[in-house]
């Protein structure tokens, strides 16, 4: 079930990340590293400040409103709730636009402001649909979403040429209208009735979530800001630049994990209790790793070819060298949030999950402020991995208190061995083809890389190849 929910969410999630990619080829030559960096700074206050402020609705609807039938009593608290989120965070917005480009203040917090109340008209519409178990709609939405996010920044960006804030406005035109459908889709299928919980119960769950994101600044954000502090725009470019590309194959297979998994975590809590969830949530990590570990090895052995196909040169001195750090800071930060941090939503306390960011929030900046100044981006991905693992220590031992996830050793291991063959493989490929164009030894070395991975999880997980074949078939028979 956790396969097949995950394959359904796989496509909408592989488009929004490619989009994601392509806009960071593209943008990368149609504006200078100055501009590239300030708009990625957008990005991250506007990830931080939506995150604090709308994200935590999102995990307190979907611990709370159930599934199925939702109620409009239920969305008329939730709204009232995230308009007074959004007012906060256009504040918040606007003050922290006057320390990260005080050079250009105005433009920063208009590009930020735009971005949140987009993110928020989004948010809230998909996380509707997710409730109500449409998962196809949900799936086509992040489809038109991704799509209008590659097209619209791109056009602002040849209208209005070198503009960090024309590109920034472009994509959060595009989030809000595919926000917009969203919520004309939504909506159209809640059912009248009173709300499912009363607004203290979501506050009560709500609050923490709040203070955990607003702690966890310098788990998420801090070493940009200190970046852009210490050196320059130009230097978050670059930092920024390769996070991209190192991330996002990373967080597409772990989001469709848990954008389907969520959902089943709570109510098999709610249902069968802890053993039944936490079962759950060790063949949870079991998927993660056995997806992942490969990728992100494929990733830093291919990461020369990546920069140098995909950067302009300007990007490439340094770029690879955080594939690593990047590659492991993403993997902890999956685990700690899609795993063990499920062990707290599904107990209802996520004020533990604020000593959890705090934790790693403090190593994060503690490890900006050294490392830093000497090693520039370097430094920066070493302090992020840093708080990464701190964070994810904290919370195996803070979730180990209310849930044991069994920890799958088999599958670990085999996750490790396929990880290191499709690495070594995808490796060896590449330097046999050193003297093809880098677009076709790439290809190529990712290619060889892929089918050791399909190979050695055929061997080792013969029932699931044999099921997901023995689906592909049907499915192409009933086209």
């Amino acid at each position: 079930m956790l396969l097949r929910s995950t394959l359904i969410y796989s496509p909408a999630i592989l488009l929004t990340r490619l989009s994601g990619l392509l806009l960071v080829v593209v943008a990368t030559r149609l504006i200078d590293q100055t501009e590239y960096g300030l708009l990625t700074l957008v990005v991250t206050v506007g990830e931080l400040s939506d995150t604090a402020l709308g994200n935590w609705l999102r995990i307190a609807l979907l611990r709370l409103g159930g599934k199925g039938e939702i109620s409009a009593g239920s969305l008329k608290l939730v709204a009232r709730v995230l308009v007074a989120s959004i007012a906060a965070g256009l504040l918040i917005a606007t003050a922290a636009s006057l320390v990260v480009a005080p050079e250009r203040w105005m433009a920063f917090a208009l590009a930020v402001c735009t971005y949140l109340v987009a993110a928020a008209i989004s948010r809230f519409a998909l996380t509707v649909l997710q409730m109500q178990q449409r998962h196809s709609t949900y799936s086509l939405l992040e489809l038109l979403r991704a799509v209008l996010q590659l097209a619209l920044p791109i056009s602002a960006l040849l209208v209005f040429p070198n503009s960090f804030l024309m590109a920034s406005l472009g994509s959060s035109l595009a989030v809000a209208i595919a926000g917009v459908i969203s919520c004309a889709l939504a909506f159209g299928r809640v059912v009248p009735g009173p709300p499912r919980f009363t607004r203290r119960e979501f506050l009560a769950l709500g609050m923490p979530l709040l203070l955990m994101a607003l702690v966890g600044f310098g788990l998420n954000s801090a070493e940009r800001v200190f970046l852009k502090i210490f050196y320059d725009a130009g230097a978050v470019a670059v930092f920024a630049a390769a996070y991209a590309l190192a991330r996002q194959p990373i967080d597409l297979v772990s989001n469709a994990i848990n954008t389907a998994a969520f959902p089943e975590v709570v109510s098999r809590f709610d249902e069968g209790g802890p053993v039944a969830a936490g079962e759950f949530l060790s063949q949870m990590l079991a998927l993660i790793l056995r997806l992942c570990l490969p990728i992100a090895a494929m990733l830093v052995a291919l990461s020369d070819d990546i920069v140098g196909l995909v950067l302009p040169q300007g990007y490439h001195s340094g770029a690879t060298l955080l594939f690593p750090l990047i590659a492991l800071t993403v993997l902890a930060n999956n685990i700690t949030s899609f795993v063990y941090g499920g062990v707290i939503h599904a107990h209802k306390k996520p004020s533990l999950l604020v000593v959890v960011n705090m934790v790693g929030s403090i190593g994060t900046i503690a490890l900006s402020l050294l490392l830093i100044p000497p090693f520039a981006a370097i430094g920066a991905a070493m302090a992020l991995a840093g708080g990464s693992l701190m964070s994810l220590a904290t919370c195996v031992l803070t979730s180990r208190r209310l849930m044991r996830v069994p920890l799958p050793w088999r599958d670990i291991a085999t996750s490790v061995l396929i990880a290191a063959a499709s690495g070594l493989t995808a490796a060896l490929a590449g330097a046999a083809m050193a003297d093809m164009a880098v677009f076709f030894r790439l290809a190529g070395a990712g290619s060889a890389g892929g089918l050791m991975f399909l190979a050695l999880n055929s061997l080792f997980h013969p029932q699931t190849t044999l099921a997901l074949a023995a689906k592909l078939r049907d499915r192409l028979r009933a086209a």
